[in-house]
């Protein structure tokens, strides 16, 4: 059986994080993202978007929530208004061999490598140490600067503050990419795929699943 070379990724939703064991016992951390449902929404191309990308729509919502544009947009593809919208960079022989429709959980394979992207836990605001881990200010008694920041300038040469110091301030909600997650199951019937350790956000929060940038695609068998 062949296996799926194309850099086009899926969508999801976190759904939580459990353990599995492998054939010799081991326990692994796992998350299960619920990716059920993908579909590719528009092929573009250079001719008319100048570029060869494939638009993907994840999660099914109801038209009285969605705009009116947007009904028209998912119309053309024959497709229910989608609440996740991405689109995936592709080249032109991989743009050319899809076609709108349902994208199956098949587009990854078990073993295959990943990258998921997601939005970070929100955590309000937070000082430089659970922010930057600084080490703080001597703990001893007496001592009035157990947590802050400290000195940020440089006197009078260069009379300023370095550009990227750490500050205090809003820690969390950030984009962020956890890169070369093994997948270790497919569940057809769950409409979920299992991969190796964290990723970001909460449950419930929407993930994108590429294949890993660092890590090669699986080869034809």
């Amino acid at each position: 059986m062949s296996l799926p070379t194309l850099s086009i990724g899926l969508l999801g939703k976190k759904l939580g994080m459990t353990r599995i064991y492998d054939e010799k016992g081991r326990v692994i951390p796992v998350t299960v993202i619920e990716a059920a449902g993908n579909r590719i929404l528009q092929i573009k191309t250079p001719a008319t978007d100048g570029y060869w990308a494939a638009q993907v729509g994840f999660d099914s919502q109801k038209p009285s929530r969605t705009s009116k544009p947007l009904l028209g947009h998912f119309k053309k593809s024959n497709s229910e208004p989608k609440r996740f919208i991405r689109e995936f960079r592709l080249t032109e022989n991989e743009a050319k061999n899809l076609q709108l429709g349902d994208l199956p959980l098949a587009t990854f394979s078990v073993g295959q490598f990943v990258d998921v992207i997601g939005t970070s836990k929100g955590k309000g605001f937070a000082g430089v140490m659970k922010k930057h881990g600084f080490a703080g200010q001597p703990a001893s008694h007496g001592h009035m600067m157990h947590r802050r920041t400290g000195a940020i300038g440089n006197r009078s040469t260069p009379g300023r503050v370095w550009k990227n110091q750490g500050m205090p301030g809003h820690l969390g909600c950030d984009r962020v990419t956890v890169q070369n997650l093994r997948i270790l199951q497919i569940r057809e019937e769950d409409g979920a795929i299992v991969v190796s350790g964290a990723v970001p956000g909460s449950k419930g929060s929407y993930v994108i699943i590429r294949p890993a940038k660092k890590k090669p695609l699986p080869a034809k068998s």
